[in-house]
This record gives structure tokens, sequence and C-alpha cells, in this order.
């Protein structure tokens, strides 16, 4: 199986599901390239207040526009269209594991190091997924292996430029670019340590820029995080707080078995003792501990990093086994792999036969409004999925100001309820069930 085939898994299954594993998946990058593109949208909080920065979105917006020029309107090709930017960073994020150990294993075990990490759990379910966790893990990958070769200039300062562009994905990825950046200090690396911050320091600068045309500011969204989430305790107070240990169960879980065979492997292996990636881990997961405000997903990048610091001490491991047994223990090992779908936490999609149905129901010209019942705003699917300028609206329960709103509207058509909540109602008051998609059913009213 090939790098590009294998890198594809993630991307198939977050096309095919749709969904979202957090609402962020949709407000954060979606959304703010849909209404790039299209001129109008939802735009959430972090929006007006300028914490974020326009980098992806644009680039989005770029696809979006392209899509809407050849006559691409429905929501799930649209979707898959842009699911390919994503899917060539993952592949090269895989192929930047590929010479991370080949370095340490050769040509011939490389590829299996490299699948063991393309078919991770939390890979699988997060890097086609639209999250600045999912981008910015994929060019740690990639400027950590840049960062480890000691060959041409090129390579350091591609590897800076990387961890800039990791920080430009997800503020919160500093910690482990300052961690890379400081671990080439301690080894004294000057000559690489010096072309990495010329890369960093130039895309910091793209970042400066764009800022100031986006918000009138340069580094305007920088300050805002930093406000927000550092200098002072908004994203606890509005997002509430978590303990110390919060993310322990979390690597327990999620980290797959073969890494944590790996690692003590890596360690008595590897020179210097702790390789690079496992440095930058263990700086994230000290810093994401201390933080007060804490999400699951905020560990997703330091997983990957420690499954790319085991992954070439399994393929070691499985080269100094007797042949015979090669084979056997290679199929054990990725088989392991699949014991994170078992207990998968909060990591996994939610809500894809919604989101399914929310395209369907919104996609017959005739459609010219929708209601979405058993949902809240940040967790519907947004102009992006409905792919129209419709009035639509959500709510929880028939007695709710937006559900008498809307039937009370001509214009709203369509419904989807989740869970058959207030099916019912929605049938007493003129509308037909029309179709089921998993637990969400699509309803007509003529």
């Amino acid at each position: 199986m090939s790098i590009f085939s294998i890198g594809a898994i993630p991307g198939i299954v977050a096309v095919l599901q749709l969904g979202r594993i957090h609402p962020d998946e949709v407000y954060q990058w979606l959304e703010p390239a849909f209404y790039r593109a299209r001129g109008y949208g939802v735009l959430s909080w972090e929006w007006s207040r300028g914490i974020r920065n326009w980098a992806i979105p644009i680039v989005f917006a770029w696809v979006l526009k392209l899509c809407a020029a050849i006559g691409i309107s429905n929501p799930r090709i649209y979707r898959a269209v842009l699911e390919i930017p994503q899917h060539l960073l993952h592949v090269a994020m895989l192929a930047a594991v590929f010479r991370y150990s080949a370095r340490r294993v050769g040509l011939q075990w490389a590829m299996l190091a490299t699948a063991a990490v393309a078919l991770c759990e939390p890979i699988i379910v997060f890097a086609g997924r639209t999250m600045g966790e999912s981008f910015s893990a994929a060019f740690l990958v990639i400027a950590i292996a840049a960062l480890d070769e000691p060959g041409p200039r090129a390579r350091a300062l591609f590897g800076g430029a990387m961890l800039g562009a990791a920080v430009v994905a997800r503020y919160a990825s500093a910690v482990p670019v300052a961690a890379a950046i400081g671990y080439l200090a301690i080894q004294a690396r000057w000559r690489q340590l010096s072309l990495a911050l010329c890369g960093a320091l130039a895309v910091a600068a793209g970042l400066g820029a764009l800022d100031w045309v986006t918000w009138g500011k340069p580094f305007h969204s920088l300050q805002a995080y930093l406000e927000f989430n550092v200098l002072s305790s908004g994203a606890a107070q509005q997002f509430g707080a978590a303990p110390a240990w919060y993310y322990l169960p979390v690597i327990i879980r999620s980290v797959p078995f073969w890494a944590w065979l790996g690692l003590p492997l890596a360690m008595t292996t590897e020179k210097p003792r702790v390789p690079m990636p496992l440095f930058c881990a263990i700086c994230s997961i000290a810093a994401v501990s201390a933080v007060a405000h804490k999400e699951e997903r905020f560990i997703y990048p330091t997983l990957v990093l420690i499954a790319l610091s085991g992954a070439p001490s399994l393929a070691l491991g499985v080269r100094r086994a007797a042949t015979k047994l090669r084979p056997g223990i290679a199929m054990a090992a990725l088989a392991t792999n699949a014991l994170g779908f078992i207990y998968p936490g909060e990591l996994r999609a939610q809500r894809g036969d919604e989101f399914r149905a929310i395209v369907r129901a919104s996609a017959p010209p005739d459609a010219t409004g929708l209601l979405i019942v058993n949902e809240g705003l940040w967790g519907a699917g947004g102009f992006f999925y409905i792919g129209k300028r419709i009035p639509w609206l959500t709510c929880d329960w028939p007695a709710d100001y937006n559900f008498q709103l809307a039937v009370a509207d001509a214009r709203f058509n369509r419904a989807v309820t989740y869970e058959g909540r207030a099916l019912s109602e929605l049938q007493a008051l003129g509308f037909r069930a029309e179709e089921q998609i998993g637990q969400a059913t699509v309803l007509i009213r003529r």
C-alpha cells in the first residue's frame, strides 16, 4: 500500500461521515471560508473579536470559488474537493514519517513505521477533519522530519517555515514549536537553529501582513488569542476548567499500544536518548496540563508526535525478530490500532447522519427555509452544508421560540429532526416525513 493511498483513509472517512468532531470543524474553518467565498455565512464570536487569522479560511475560500466557477453547488461535493488540499498535506506528513523512520531503520522497514502511524485511530478520525489541530499536527511532523536531517540549508529553512505554519494553523502549537527550537539549541546545532529561525520568522512576517490586511493591525489575531487564552482566565470562565491530570487517561487510551512498547526502545537506541518529537510531546503535555481550560482535541498533535517517536522502534523490533515471526508480529502490532476505536472518548465524529440529512433537505430548488430540531446553532452545519442563502433556524423543543417562528413562516418548508424530536408535532403542522437518514428524519411541507 502506497503512502498516497493509505493517506486517503482519513479524508474518505471524513467526507463519507460528515458530521463534526467539534463545532470548530465547521465554524472556525468551513463557515468562515464559505463566508469569504459567497459573501454570507455565520461567523462565531472568535471572528467578531478577531481571535483567529484568515490564512486557512482564505485558501479554502479560493477552492470554494473555483467550485462555484465550474458549477459545483452540492455541499457534499465541494466538501470533498476541500479535502484534496488536506489530503495532500496529510500525505506530506506521512512522507515525512517515512523519511524520519528511514534514517533509523532503512527504507525497507520505514513503510511499516509509516503504516503504523497512518493507521492510528486518532489519525484516522482526526486527520481528515478541518480542525486547527489536524493542520498543525501535520506541519509539526513535516518540520521535525526536516530538522532531523543534517543535510542542506534548504531543509533547515523549510523546517523552520513549517514550524511557523504549525503556529499559524493553531496558536497553541507555539509550545511544541518553541520546544523544537529549544531542542536544536540544547544540541548546539547552531547552523540549523539559525536557518530554522529564519524560515519561521518569514512565515511570522506573512502572518503579520495578513492580520494587517484582514484585521487592520499586524498580529491582531495572535494578540487577541493570547489575551483571551493566556493572559486572562477568559477561556476557563467561558468554557470551564479541568484538573491537571485531565489528559492522562486520554493519552493512555489514545496512544497506540505499539507506541508504548516502542518508546522505551527508542530511548535506548536514539542519540540523543530523547528524540525531538518526544521532547516536543513532553513539553506540550506539560503546557496543556497547566492551562485551566482543557478539551480532548487539544492533545491530538501530541498523540501524533508520540506515535512518530515510537514508530521507528516498532519497525526496528520487528526487524530484529526471527524471519518467520516478522509478518505475524507486524500484523499484530498494526492490529492493536483498532483498540482505539473501542473507547474513542470525545475524539469521534458526531451526528454525521444529521449533516447528511441537512444537505439532502436543502438541495431541492424549491427548498426555501429549513428548521433543524434537537440541535443548537453551533452544532449545526451552517450555511456551508445548506449550500444556499435560505433562512434556517435551530431549536430543541416544540415550545421553543425558533420552532414557533419557523412553523408560522411559510418559507420554512423543510425540516430535519434528530432522534425523532418533535416529529409528531411537525407532522401535525403539515410536515410529511420524506426520508430517514440514520437517526435524522427529513420532512417536507407543501
